[in-house]
């Protein structure tokens, strides 16, 4: 393609995700480069710079510049299966634990990212070419992701093998039809040791420039009486922009006050969401430098310096039956280590239906010059009612 077009968006298209627009128009545009385009303003929306996210309204003008496209004399159009190397398409292969005639699910590792982006060259989204018509997939169409998890959190990852089915699995996950749990161990206790954190996120740069989600009230505690703890600021936000973020979680078990095997029920899908409501809680997550600091490690211990978040397992609503379904997905390497080093018996994270079931712990509140979580509660019979509906960006873990 060597001209500039401008086409126009549909009726079916209306509030479909720029990203996934092109990707159905354009399959063999990499994500990497279609960001690209997007923050050099060559990509726009009737005029107007957009991002991946930008949502469609019907009879918008999407100006389109010229792409470079891996085309073959033949047809003009090119299999990206061919670009998937044979090592590639085995990993990718080795990491399905379900699949049928409408979705697959990947157990993602630890380290892996799910897309491209600067500097990243091997990713999920670049193999999926391997998996057309793997197992019981019917038809010729590219598998789509449904939603994301980070580079360094491993577990249930959830891809569709067509357009259709892509979009019916994601009103699932940004209607909140589906339950994600994550494991984690965490550095320290929480107290109270099960109940709901419910601290909005805006996005900043905490003291070193570094970009990361912080607490809406510009407060985070990184751990309790630690010389290493330190609050970040975020009176440079704007908290107009603040998110909504709720999370459920429980204590399995704990080793002493040294370290805790968390469950965590994120009922929204915000970036960094969980990890960021464990460091809130003063007990960040194992190997989580970004959030915890130094905090995040356990002097004396060996073990792994990985990020030490799993998304253990995922219900959902099946999108040709609608009938529940429930994924679950090995821990990695080293948290399996872990919890060998920290007398963990994973046989107790069997899981429950409802935190009101469990003993209701005393409730403790923290002696600090500044407040952390806001809305740290034990759960209680009422606290069931799910958060109302938010637009998101590709539904996260």
């Amino acid at each position: 393609m060597t001209q500039v077009q401008n086409i126009i968006v549909t009726g079916e298209e209306v509030d479909l995700r720029l990203d996934r627009w092109f990707r159905r128009h354009f399959p063999q545009l990499a994500h990497g480069r279609l960001e690209k385009l997007l923050r050099t303003g060559q990509i726009r929306i009737d005029g107007k710079r957009a991002t991946a996210s930008s949502r469609l309204v019907a009879d918008q003008s999407i100006r389109v510049p010229p792409l470079q496209l891996e085309e073959s004399a033949a047809t003009g159009q090119k299999d990206r299966r061919e670009f998937v190397s044979a090592i590639d398409a085995k990993l990718i292969e080795s990491l399905v634990i379900y699949e049928d005639e409408a979705m697959i699910v990947l157990n993602k590792p630890a380290g892996l990212a799910v897309q491209g982006g600067s500097g990243t060259v091997k990713h999920i989204d670049g193999m999926l070419d391997a998996l057309r018509g793997y197992g019981r997939g019917v038809g010729k169409d590219r598998p789509r992701l449904v939603h994301r998890l980070d580079r360094d959190t491993s577990g249930v990852l959830v891809i569709a093998r067509s357009p259709r089915i892509a979009a019916i699995l994601g009103k699932s996950f940004m209607g909140h039809e589906t339950e994600k749990t994550y494991w984690a161990a965490v550095a320290g206790a929480p107290e109270p040791n099960i109940g709901r954190v419910d601290l909005s996120l805006v996005k900043g740069k905490n003291s070193s420039g570094q970009e990361v989600m912080l607490a809406a009230n510009g407060i985070m505690r990184m751990r309790p009486n630690s010389p290493k703890n330190r609050f970040e600021d975020s009176s440079e936000t704007d908290d107009s922009a603040a998110r909504a973020a709720i999370t459920d979680y429980r204590t399995i078990d704990s080793a002493g006050d040294r370290a805790a095997w968390l469950e965590l029920k994120p009922l929204t899908g915000r970036t960094h969401q969980v990890r960021v409501h464990c460091a809130a809680l003063g007990t960040p997550i194992l190997g989580d430098a970004k959030y915890g600091g130094a905090a995040a490690f356990l002097p004396g211990m060996e073990m792994a310096r990985q990020l030490h978040l799993h998304a253990r397992r995922l219900r959902l609503p099946h999108p040709e039956t609608g009938e529940m379904i429930e994924i679950t997905a090995d821990m990695p390497p080293h948290m399996v280590a872990t919890w060998r080093t920290l007398g963990f018996d994973q046989s107790d994270g069997k899981p429950v239906d409802s935190y009101d079931q469990l003993p209701r712990p005393k409730t403790r509140m923290y002696s600090t010059a500044k407040p952390i979580v806001r809305n740290t509660t034990v759960l209680k019979p009422s606290a069931s009612k799910r958060p109302r509906r938010h637009e998101t960006k590709i539904p996260r873990g």
